[in-house]
């Protein structure tokens, strides 16, 4: 039987691109990339509000009265991609649809909520920061991580989300904090002293389901009366 032409294989790759109709085998979607062999595991367990959380170091969180705290800052790995590293991944099923309020008391600028975790390269997150968007473009806004390095989806209006904190004042106040996303539509929008901000809206379709985590990028900072609700 004679081997296709160049020419041939040229338009069976034109029809794969543009949908056309291809054998079962040839539909399949890709392989998810799996995370580098490079990245930290989360092997440390801290228990709070009822949730077993996966950290990478346990001495770097405290609970106690109430209160999960962020006590050492965690810088992103150098010559890795940037994204957060020092947050505690609840150990749960996958939620697709979820809700998570809570106060937080940032210890710097900002702190994060990340949800629809997959694994530790494939996850979003909100960044809620004192800075504006358009201020500081990866500040106070909501990304995607994929593979590599943490992309902003989400508009730069909006002011920042967090007061700035007053000179000389040590200890910030404790924001009432309020994430909602729905994995069918790839819809979140986060609340902060029940306010909506554009900086906080995003859609993304690529992860329709994951698990949700407490943190920050590379500051310190105060987690209370936390309430997961998932949504069947």
């Amino acid at each position: 039987m004679p081997r296709s032409s160049p020419c041939c294989a040229a338009v069976l790759i034109g029809l794969y691109v543009y949908g056309a109709s291809l054998p079962a085998a040839a539909q399949q979607p890709p392989p998810q990339v799996p995370p580098s062999s490079t990245e930290v595991p989360r092997l440390d367990k801290v228990e709070a509000f009822g949730y077993r959380w996966g950290v990478i170091a346990a001495p770097e969180w405290s609970f106690a009265d109430g209160v999960l705290r962020l006590i050492k800052d965690r810088q992103p790995i150098p010559g890795r991609p940037r994204k957060p590293q020092n947050y505690a991944l609840a150990e749960t099923a996958p939620y697709k649809k979820v809700t998570v309020e809570l106060d937080m008391q940032p210890g710097g600028k900002s702190l994060v909520i990340v949800y629809a975790w997959q694994d530790e390269s494939h996850f979003n997150y909100a960044h809620i920061s004192s800075d504006a968007a358009r201020a500081v473009n990866v500040h106070n806004g909501i990304f995607h991580v994929f593979g590599g390095e943490r992309v902003r989806i989400s508009p730069l209006e909006g002011p920042g989300s967090f007061p700035v904190r007053a000179p000389g004042n040590r200890e910030a106040a404790w924001i009432p904090v309020k994430l909602v996303w729905d994995g069918a539509t790839g819809r979140v929008a986060v609340e902060v002293n029940g306010r909506r901000n554009p900086s906080l809206e995003a859609v993304d379709l690529s992860l329709t389901e994951g698990r949700v985590g407490l943190g920050s990028f590379n500051e310190t900072g105060g987690f209370r009366s936390l309430k997961i609700l998932r949504v069947p």
